[in-house]
């Protein structure tokens, strides 16, 4: 592990000024939770490249940086609601608006919920006190084993807190936007979401990380942590957008806990950041229960992102079916880290796990691990990998009918990486990635050359693919 020497001091700082801002707010559980996070992060530090989960992503230059808590940076109510106005397509919906890791209610429509639905901030709802939320809160994402999941559990102030009864069908997404802004020295926030399914419950949740920076040159870290609990036949389409600064650290995890006969669909979408890393983990906890991952990561420049998914089959007579795509350009990274578990007594599994991934340039790379870990007999499990580049057929044939070489290439790049895309049910989200994807593959050789290079070596990022 990398010690946390340089910046442990920064951090006890923030714990301990965490806590005495909190105090008296909080319930003693928490309290206690908080603590023991902190200490275990204490032991474990940063992870380092001689951790097998972290052999290709290197967090030094994370780790270097100093970041402050974002709440010093809480920008006036004016320039939050400039920055954080839902496009008009996404009006029709439930919008929990954050900025720099804060609540901003003011800027949350009146209207009254469904009934059945209860959808708050995390840090009004941990003081109004609940018996769910208490029962569920920090039990599913491993603070014990995961080093940043312990450094948001004891630094998390703010997030989203939704409750869905039983048989309640909700016919409007619930948006959790959460968006960056510009602060005059680094800044980190830690985004907590619990989100608690009934059984029969139905829901479309759209999780968005964005910055407000227009130049996209904000340099921040974003550590996030979800858990989901899906009840009984409970049904839920899960999207998450990551967008952020260029220049942004953004480190994820989405842990979805299912029990009997429920259904997950996901769609995770990586445009933005620097270095990004999420680990996206699903416990089919009952018989009948299914699920379903696609995710998509488009990288340029001297980007970095890492997936890492876990697909645990508990019990039997459950499906899983998984999709990655990766499009990279330029010297940018990529890693995927595909894991299918099926438990002893896991019988009459049928899982499907793969991973496709472009290259358009000489210089980039990915490392992809697709595995299978199975512990029963009678299963059906199939994995695969994928590494090539643009069909010299495909581009000859586009040529041949007048459409020009770069024209050709980003016709060919964006059908692949449609082919993810396209699955997203909620159409205003689906054609708003369908424009942002080809926004992002217009901006590349802008990326890539120019004057970024010339300010690199001062960069904090300028290492990023150094191993430590």
């Amino acid at each position: 592990m990398i010690a946390v020497k340089e910046q442990q001091e920064t951090y006890f700082q923030n714990f301990a000024e965490l806590e005495k801002r909190r105090a008296g707010k909080e319930p003693s559980w928490l309290q206690a939770i908080r603590k023991a996070a902190f200490d275990r992060f204490a032991d474990m530090g940063f992870p380092s490249t001689r951790n097998e989960e972290w052999k290709y992503t290197s967090v030094a230059p994370l780790a270097r940086v100093p970041f402050r808590p974002a709440a010093d940076y809480l920008a006036p109510v004016e320039v939050r609601q400039s920055k954080l106005s839902l496009p008009s397509d996404f009006a029709d919906g439930i919008p929990l608006h954050f900025y720099n890791g804060r609540y901003v209610k003011d800027l949350t429509p009146p209207g009254a919920l469904p009934a059945g639905v209860k959808v708050s901030s995390l840090s009004e709802a941990f003081i109004a006190g609940s018996g769910i939320l208490e029962k569920h809160f920090a039990r599913y994402a491993s603070f014990e084993k995961q080093s940043f999941v312990a450094l948001n559990t004891a630094l998390a102030e703010d997030g989203s807190y939704i409750e869905i009864s039983k048989d309640v069908v909700l016919s409007k997404p619930i948006y959790l936007r959460y968006m960056a802004g510009p602060s005059h020295q680094p800044i980190m926030y830690h985004p907590r979401n619990l989100i608690v399914m009934g059984q029969g419950s139905q829901a479309t949740i759209i999780e968005q990380y964005l910055s407000a920076d227009h130049d996209n040159e904000n340099l921040y870290f974003t550590n996030t942590v979800t858990e989901v609990v899906v009840g009984e036949n409970a049904k839920l389409d899960y999207m998450k957008e990551q967008n952020e600064s260029r220049k942004a650290f953004h480190i994820a995890t989405l842990q979805f806990e299912q029990e009997r006969a429920s259904s997950v669909n996901t769609h995770s979408i990586s445009f933005g950041s620097a270095l990004a890393r999420e680990e996206v983990i699903a416990v089919l906890d009952g018989p009948g229960a299914e699920c379903s991952l696609n995710g998509l990561y488009v990288t340029t420049g001297g980007q970095h992102v890492d997936n890492h998914t876990t697909i645990d089959h508990a019990k039997p007579h459950c499906s899983s079916r998984e999709l990655y795509k990766g499009v990279l350009d330029g010297k940018s990274t990529g890693v995927f880290n595909g894991k299918i578990v099926v438990r002893k007594d896991a019988q009459k599994t049928d899982s499907k796990q793969s991973n496709k991934n472009l290259l358009l340039a000489e210089d980039c790379v990915i490392n992809t691990k697709p595995q299978l870990e199975i512990y029963a007999d009678d299963v059906k499990c199939t994995h695969g990998a994928t590494i090539g580049q643009i069909d010299a057929e495909a581009i000859f044939y586009l040529r041949s009918r007048g459409i020009a070489l770069e024209e050709a290439r980003t016709m060919l790049t964006q059908a692949f990486a449609n082919d993810v895309i396209s699955k997203i049910k909620f159409a205003p989200l689906r054609a708003r990635l369908e424009r942002a994807l080809v926004e992002k593959l217009a901006k590349k050789q802008v990326q890539e050359h120019g004057s970024q290079e010339a300010g690199r070596e001062h960069s904090p990022v300028s290492t990023l693919h150094e191993k430590d």
